[in-house]
Protein backbone atom coordinates (compact mmCIF):
# COMPACT_ATOMS: atom_id res chain seq x y z
CA UNK A 1 0.00 0.00 0.00
CA UNK A 2 1.47 3.34 -1.18
CA UNK A 3 1.39 6.61 1.02
CA UNK A 4 -1.02 9.11 -0.53
CA UNK A 5 0.84 12.52 -1.96
CA UNK A 6 0.94 15.21 0.53
CA UNK A 7 -2.45 17.69 -0.14
CA UNK A 8 -1.87 20.46 -2.17
CA UNK A 9 -0.33 23.97 0.11
CA UNK A 10 -2.31 26.56 0.34
CA UNK A 11 -1.94 30.10 0.20
CA UNK A 12 -2.67 33.23 2.56
CA UNK A 13 -4.91 34.45 -0.15
CA UNK A 14 -6.86 30.62 -0.60
CA UNK A 15 -10.40 31.78 0.99
CA UNK A 16 -10.12 34.44 -1.47
CA UNK A 17 -9.65 32.73 -4.15
CA UNK A 18 -12.73 30.34 -3.48
CA UNK A 19 -15.26 33.14 -2.72
CA UNK A 20 -14.14 34.83 -6.01
CA UNK A 21 -15.18 31.37 -7.47
CA UNK A 22 -11.91 30.90 -9.42
CA UNK A 23 -10.92 27.70 -10.68
CA UNK A 24 -8.15 25.81 -8.74
CA UNK A 25 -5.24 23.16 -9.83
CA UNK A 26 -2.48 21.87 -8.05
CA UNK A 27 0.80 23.56 -9.03
CA UNK A 28 4.27 22.69 -7.75
CA UNK A 29 2.41 21.51 -4.49
CA UNK A 30 0.22 24.47 -4.25
CA UNK A 31 -3.75 24.96 -5.02
CA UNK A 32 -3.51 27.93 -7.02
CA UNK A 33 -6.30 29.65 -8.94
CA UNK A 34 -5.99 29.19 -12.47
CA UNK A 35 -8.73 31.00 -13.77
CA UNK A 36 -11.65 33.60 -12.53
CA UNK A 37 -14.10 33.77 -15.33
CA UNK A 38 -12.87 33.98 -19.08
CA UNK A 39 -8.95 33.60 -19.03
CA UNK A 40 -8.79 35.95 -22.30
CA UNK A 41 -11.18 38.85 -19.87
CA UNK A 42 -8.50 38.80 -17.63
CA UNK A 43 -5.04 38.54 -20.06
CA UNK A 44 -6.86 41.57 -21.77
CA UNK A 45 -7.21 43.55 -18.28
CA UNK A 46 -3.46 43.18 -18.28
CA UNK A 47 -2.73 44.09 -21.47
CA UNK A 48 -5.13 47.55 -21.26
CA UNK A 49 -5.87 47.89 -17.80
CA UNK A 50 -4.91 46.14 -14.62
CA UNK A 51 -4.65 42.68 -13.22
CA UNK A 52 -4.39 41.41 -9.94
CA UNK A 53 -2.22 37.90 -9.01
CA UNK A 54 -1.29 35.55 -6.07
CA UNK A 55 2.13 34.51 -6.35
CA UNK A 56 2.94 33.48 -3.06
CA UNK A 57 3.67 29.58 -4.28
CA UNK A 58 6.72 31.75 -5.21
CA UNK A 59 10.35 30.50 -3.23
CA UNK A 60 12.20 33.10 -0.98
CA UNK A 61 15.62 32.16 0.32
CA UNK A 62 17.68 34.95 1.94
CA UNK A 63 21.43 35.88 1.71
CA UNK A 64 22.82 37.57 4.52
CA UNK A 65 26.33 38.21 5.80
CA UNK A 66 29.76 39.79 4.79
CA UNK A 67 30.37 37.46 2.03
CA UNK A 68 26.83 36.71 1.04
CA UNK A 69 27.27 38.61 -2.46
CA UNK A 70 30.58 36.65 -2.90
CA UNK A 71 28.85 33.37 -2.63
CA UNK A 72 26.11 34.47 -4.93
CA UNK A 73 28.55 35.45 -7.40
CA UNK A 74 29.74 31.68 -6.71
CA UNK A 75 26.47 29.51 -7.22
CA UNK A 76 25.10 31.99 -9.65
CA UNK A 77 26.02 32.54 -13.22
CA UNK A 78 26.05 36.87 -12.66
CA UNK A 79 27.80 39.27 -11.02
CA UNK A 80 25.49 39.84 -7.96
CA UNK A 81 27.76 41.47 -5.53
CA UNK A 82 27.85 44.22 -7.94
CA UNK A 83 24.41 44.84 -7.59
CA UNK A 84 23.39 48.04 -6.09
CA UNK A 85 20.99 48.05 -2.75
CA UNK A 86 17.61 48.72 -3.67
CA UNK A 87 18.24 46.91 -7.11
CA UNK A 88 17.15 43.27 -9.14
CA UNK A 89 18.91 41.00 -11.30
CA UNK A 90 17.38 38.42 -13.67
CA UNK A 91 19.99 35.56 -13.16
CA UNK A 92 20.34 31.98 -13.11
CA UNK A 93 21.93 28.82 -11.55
CA UNK A 94 23.30 25.67 -13.66
CA UNK A 95 24.91 22.73 -13.06
CA UNK A 96 28.30 21.79 -13.41
CA UNK A 97 27.70 20.69 -17.04
CA UNK A 98 25.98 24.37 -17.63
CA UNK A 99 22.67 23.31 -17.26
CA UNK A 100 20.14 25.37 -16.07
CA UNK A 101 18.54 24.63 -12.85
CA UNK A 102 16.53 27.71 -12.72
CA UNK A 103 16.01 31.27 -14.02
CA UNK A 104 16.01 33.50 -10.94
CA UNK A 105 15.48 37.35 -9.59
CA UNK A 106 17.68 38.31 -7.19
CA UNK A 107 17.21 41.11 -5.01
CA UNK A 108 20.04 42.92 -2.76
CA UNK A 109 18.05 45.10 0.39
CA UNK A 110 20.85 45.87 1.94
CA UNK A 111 24.96 45.99 2.09
CA UNK A 112 25.08 41.85 3.13
CA UNK A 113 21.37 40.78 2.70
CA UNK A 114 20.17 39.43 -0.86
CA UNK A 115 16.71 38.17 -1.76
CA UNK A 116 16.77 35.13 -4.05
CA UNK A 117 13.12 34.40 -5.61
CA UNK A 118 13.21 30.79 -7.13
CA UNK A 119 10.43 28.95 -9.62
CA UNK A 120 8.27 27.20 -7.03
CA UNK A 121 8.83 23.84 -8.62
CA UNK A 122 12.33 24.21 -7.90
CA UNK A 123 12.80 25.93 -4.86
CA UNK A 124 14.08 23.35 -2.49
CA UNK A 125 16.74 22.37 -5.30
CA UNK A 126 17.74 25.74 -5.59
CA UNK A 127 17.39 26.04 -1.45
CA UNK A 128 19.94 22.94 -1.81
CA UNK A 129 22.21 23.95 -4.16
CA UNK A 130 22.75 27.70 -2.42
CA UNK A 131 23.57 26.09 0.85
CA UNK A 132 26.11 23.66 -0.62
CA UNK A 133 27.54 26.33 -2.72
CA UNK A 134 27.25 29.05 0.10
CA UNK A 135 29.75 26.80 2.31
CA UNK A 136 32.96 28.26 3.10
CA UNK A 137 31.89 31.85 2.45
CA UNK A 138 30.49 34.36 5.50
CA UNK A 139 27.28 33.89 4.71
CA UNK A 140 23.91 32.30 5.71
CA UNK A 141 21.31 31.00 3.77
CA UNK A 142 17.70 31.00 5.21
CA UNK A 143 14.19 29.42 3.60
CA UNK A 144 12.05 32.16 4.05
CA UNK A 145 9.04 30.70 1.64
CA UNK A 146 6.93 30.77 4.95
CA UNK A 147 7.84 34.31 5.61
CA UNK A 148 6.37 36.08 2.74
CA UNK A 149 3.10 36.45 0.62
CA UNK A 150 3.79 38.32 -2.52
CA UNK A 151 0.48 39.55 -4.65
CA UNK A 152 1.51 41.33 -8.37
CA UNK A 153 -0.59 44.13 -9.99
CA UNK A 154 0.59 44.47 -13.36
CA UNK A 155 -1.16 46.56 -16.37
CA UNK A 156 -0.51 50.13 -17.89
CA UNK A 157 -2.80 51.35 -14.73
CA UNK A 158 -0.89 49.61 -11.97
CA UNK A 159 1.15 52.57 -10.69
CA UNK A 160 -1.74 54.83 -10.32
CA UNK A 161 -3.69 51.89 -8.01
CA UNK A 162 -0.93 51.15 -5.94
CA UNK A 163 0.00 54.95 -5.74
CA UNK A 164 -3.26 55.48 -3.92
CA UNK A 165 -2.41 53.38 -1.33
CA UNK A 166 0.98 53.91 -1.21
CA UNK A 167 3.71 57.12 -0.31
CA UNK A 168 6.57 55.35 -1.54
CA UNK A 169 8.06 56.93 -4.66
CA UNK A 170 6.87 54.67 -7.59
CA UNK A 171 7.10 56.97 -10.30
CA UNK A 172 10.74 57.50 -9.29
CA UNK A 173 11.08 53.83 -9.13
CA UNK A 174 13.05 51.85 -12.00
CA UNK A 175 12.28 48.91 -13.22
CA UNK A 176 13.81 46.06 -11.88
CA UNK A 177 14.48 48.01 -8.41
CA UNK A 178 12.60 47.43 -5.16
CA UNK A 179 12.26 49.77 -2.25
CA UNK A 180 10.92 49.22 1.61
CA UNK A 181 7.26 51.02 2.23
CA UNK A 182 4.14 50.54 3.52
CA UNK A 183 0.98 49.59 1.22
CA UNK A 184 -2.45 49.73 3.16
CA UNK A 185 -0.89 50.66 5.77
CA UNK A 186 1.07 47.50 6.55
CA UNK A 187 5.47 46.73 5.99
CA UNK A 188 6.22 45.83 2.26
CA UNK A 189 8.82 45.36 -0.08
CA UNK A 190 8.27 47.14 -3.44
CA UNK A 191 9.85 45.75 -7.06
CA UNK A 192 9.17 47.30 -9.63
CA UNK A 193 9.21 43.39 -11.37
CA UNK A 194 6.82 40.94 -13.50
CA UNK A 195 6.44 38.17 -15.74
CA UNK A 196 3.48 39.72 -18.04
CA UNK A 197 5.36 42.15 -20.25
CA UNK A 198 3.71 45.04 -18.31
CA UNK A 199 4.76 48.01 -16.35
CA UNK A 200 3.66 46.60 -12.78
CA UNK A 201 4.74 46.40 -8.94
CA UNK A 202 4.96 42.84 -6.55
CA UNK A 203 4.86 43.14 -2.99
CA UNK A 204 6.63 40.97 -0.60
CA UNK A 205 4.39 41.30 2.89
CA UNK A 206 3.89 38.84 5.85
CA UNK A 207 1.33 35.97 4.88
CA UNK A 208 -1.09 37.77 7.88
CA UNK A 209 -1.31 40.61 5.88
CA UNK A 210 -2.02 39.19 2.51
CA UNK A 211 -5.76 39.90 2.68
CA UNK A 212 -5.36 43.11 3.52
CA UNK A 213 -3.66 44.24 0.60
CA UNK A 214 -5.63 42.46 -1.55
CA UNK A 215 -8.56 43.70 -0.35
CA UNK A 216 -7.41 47.16 -0.77
CA UNK A 217 -6.34 46.83 -4.46
CA UNK A 218 -9.20 45.19 -5.39
CA UNK A 219 -10.98 48.19 -3.91
CA UNK A 220 -8.61 50.73 -5.13
CA UNK A 221 -8.37 49.34 -8.80
CA UNK A 222 -12.49 49.09 -9.33
CA UNK A 223 -12.88 52.10 -10.92
CA UNK A 224 -9.85 51.44 -13.50
CA UNK A 225 -10.63 47.92 -13.97
CA UNK A 226 -8.49 45.51 -12.23
CA UNK A 227 -9.71 42.04 -12.38
CA UNK A 228 -8.06 39.67 -10.36
CA UNK A 229 -5.97 36.80 -12.30
CA UNK A 230 -5.00 33.40 -12.79
CA UNK A 231 -2.13 31.35 -13.94
CA UNK A 232 -3.79 30.76 -17.34
CA UNK A 233 -3.37 34.09 -18.36
CA UNK A 234 -0.09 34.89 -16.79
CA UNK A 235 1.05 32.45 -18.52
CA UNK A 236 -0.21 33.50 -22.19
CA UNK A 237 0.82 36.79 -21.21
CA UNK A 238 4.50 36.01 -20.73
CA UNK A 239 4.48 34.03 -23.58
CA UNK A 240 3.43 37.05 -25.79
CA UNK A 241 6.41 38.97 -23.78
CA UNK A 242 9.06 35.95 -25.42
CA UNK A 243 9.78 35.36 -21.83
CA UNK A 244 10.87 31.66 -20.87
CA UNK A 245 9.28 28.98 -18.68
CA UNK A 246 11.18 26.93 -16.63
CA UNK A 247 10.46 23.36 -17.90
CA UNK A 248 9.07 24.52 -21.30
CA UNK A 249 12.19 27.26 -22.70
CA UNK A 250 14.46 26.23 -19.70
CA UNK A 251 15.68 23.07 -18.13
CA UNK A 252 19.15 20.87 -17.26
CA UNK A 253 19.78 19.96 -21.31
CA UNK A 254 19.62 23.88 -21.75
CA UNK A 255 22.71 26.25 -20.87
CA UNK A 256 21.59 29.98 -20.92
CA UNK A 257 23.47 30.07 -24.59
CA UNK A 258 20.91 27.70 -25.90
CA UNK A 259 18.17 30.11 -24.74
CA UNK A 260 19.57 33.39 -26.02
CA UNK A 261 20.35 34.79 -22.67
CA UNK A 262 23.43 34.49 -22.82
CA UNK A 263 23.79 38.07 -21.56
CA UNK A 264 22.86 36.75 -17.96
CA UNK A 265 26.81 34.76 -17.58
CA UNK A 266 29.23 36.83 -16.58
CA UNK A 267 32.79 35.36 -17.04
CA UNK A 268 34.52 38.84 -15.99
CA UNK A 269 33.31 38.72 -12.69
CA UNK A 270 36.38 37.68 -9.64
CA UNK A 271 36.50 34.28 -8.76
CA UNK A 272 35.55 30.99 -10.18
CA UNK A 273 31.56 30.20 -10.35
CA UNK A 274 29.85 26.61 -10.74
CA UNK A 275 29.07 25.68 -14.03
CA UNK A 276 31.74 28.33 -15.61
CA UNK A 277 34.16 25.55 -17.28
CA UNK A 278 31.06 24.11 -19.82
CA UNK A 279 29.74 27.18 -19.81
CA UNK A 280 32.46 28.88 -21.61
CA UNK A 281 32.21 25.79 -24.00
CA UNK A 282 28.92 26.69 -24.67
CA UNK A 283 29.38 30.16 -25.48
CA UNK A 284 32.64 28.72 -28.07
CA UNK A 285 30.00 27.18 -29.55
CA UNK A 286 27.08 30.12 -29.63
CA UNK A 287 29.52 32.02 -30.95
CA UNK A 288 30.96 29.79 -33.90
CA UNK A 289 27.78 27.87 -34.46
CA UNK A 290 24.36 27.19 -32.65
CA UNK A 291 23.01 24.06 -33.29
CA UNK A 292 19.74 25.25 -31.74
CA UNK A 293 18.02 28.44 -31.84
CA UNK A 294 15.17 29.83 -29.69
CA UNK A 295 12.52 31.31 -32.39
CA UNK A 296 8.66 32.68 -32.48
CA UNK A 297 6.45 31.22 -34.32
CA UNK A 298 3.12 32.48 -35.54
CA UNK A 299 0.17 30.51 -36.90
CA UNK A 300 -1.47 30.98 -40.20
CA UNK A 301 -4.54 28.81 -39.45
CA UNK A 302 -6.63 28.32 -36.01
CA UNK A 303 -4.73 25.32 -34.66
CA UNK A 304 -2.88 25.97 -31.69
CA UNK A 305 0.45 24.27 -31.07
CA UNK A 306 1.64 22.51 -27.85
CA UNK A 307 4.53 21.89 -26.26
CA UNK A 308 6.14 18.72 -27.42
CA UNK A 309 4.99 19.09 -30.76
CA UNK A 310 7.32 18.54 -33.63
CA UNK A 311 8.22 21.61 -36.08
CA UNK A 312 9.29 20.67 -39.38
CA UNK A 313 11.05 21.58 -42.59
CA UNK A 314 9.13 22.02 -46.07
CA UNK A 315 10.83 18.19 -47.15
CA UNK A 316 8.89 16.91 -43.78
CA UNK A 317 12.38 16.65 -41.97
CA UNK A 318 12.12 17.55 -38.23
CA UNK A 319 14.51 20.62 -37.65
CA UNK A 320 13.06 21.18 -33.98
CA UNK A 321 10.21 20.76 -30.94
CA UNK A 322 7.50 23.26 -29.71
CA UNK A 323 8.17 24.59 -26.03
CA UNK A 324 5.20 26.73 -25.44
CA UNK A 325 1.90 27.26 -27.09
CA UNK A 326 -1.12 28.53 -26.93
CA UNK A 327 -3.80 31.09 -29.08
CA UNK A 328 -2.51 34.88 -28.76
CA UNK A 329 -5.15 37.23 -27.21
CA UNK A 330 -3.22 39.95 -28.25
CA UNK A 331 -2.32 39.21 -31.97
CA UNK A 332 -5.22 37.31 -32.47
CA UNK A 333 -3.50 34.18 -33.51
CA UNK A 334 -1.93 30.73 -32.12
CA UNK A 335 1.48 31.51 -31.59
CA UNK A 336 4.46 29.29 -30.06
CA UNK A 337 8.15 29.37 -29.02
CA UNK A 338 10.33 26.74 -29.93
CA UNK A 339 13.91 25.34 -29.89
CA UNK A 340 14.57 24.79 -33.83
CA UNK A 341 17.89 23.96 -36.17
CA UNK A 342 19.88 27.61 -36.31
CA UNK A 343 19.33 27.01 -40.14
CA UNK A 344 15.88 28.03 -40.26
CA UNK A 345 15.83 30.63 -37.17
CA UNK A 346 15.68 33.48 -39.37
CA UNK A 347 12.51 35.39 -39.47
CA UNK A 348 10.61 34.99 -41.94
CA UNK A 349 11.97 31.21 -43.58
CA UNK A 350 9.30 30.12 -45.60
CA UNK A 351 8.25 26.30 -45.70
CA UNK A 352 8.10 25.59 -41.89
CA UNK A 353 5.05 24.08 -40.47
CA UNK A 354 4.21 22.65 -36.98
CA UNK A 355 2.97 19.05 -36.98
CA UNK A 356 -0.38 19.04 -35.10
CA UNK A 357 -1.71 15.74 -34.60
CA UNK A 358 -0.23 14.56 -38.30
CA UNK A 359 -1.26 17.94 -40.04
CA UNK A 360 1.19 20.10 -40.85
CA UNK A 361 0.00 23.58 -40.49
CA UNK A 362 1.94 25.97 -41.71
CA UNK A 363 3.86 29.03 -39.12
CA UNK A 364 6.03 32.13 -39.64
CA UNK A 365 9.39 32.35 -38.18
CA UNK A 366 9.11 35.86 -36.22
CA UNK A 367 11.90 37.32 -33.73
CA UNK A 368 10.69 37.40 -29.99
CA UNK A 369 9.06 38.69 -28.52
CA UNK A 370 5.30 39.00 -29.95
CA UNK A 371 4.44 41.77 -28.07
CA UNK A 372 6.76 44.76 -26.52
CA UNK A 373 4.92 47.96 -24.65
CA UNK A 374 4.91 50.91 -25.76
CA UNK A 375 6.63 52.94 -23.05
Amino acid sequence: MTDAPPAPRRTALDARHRALGATMTDFAGWDMPLRYGSERDEHTAVRTRAGLFDLSHMGEISLTGPQAGQALDHALVGHLSALAVGRARYTMICDDEGGILDDLIVYRLGDEEFLVVANAANAQVVLDALTERAGGFEASVRDDRDAYALIAVQGPEAQGILGSLTDADLAGLKYYAGLPGTVAGVPAMIARTGYTGEDGFELFLAPDDAERVWDALTEAGAPAGLVPCGLSCRDTLRLEAGMPLYGHELSTDITPFDAGLGRVVKFDKPGDFVGREALEAASRRADSVTPRTLVGLVASGRRVPRAGYAVLAADGSRIGRVTSGAPSPTLGRPIAMAYVDARYAKPGTEGVTVDIRGTQEPYEVVALPFYRRER
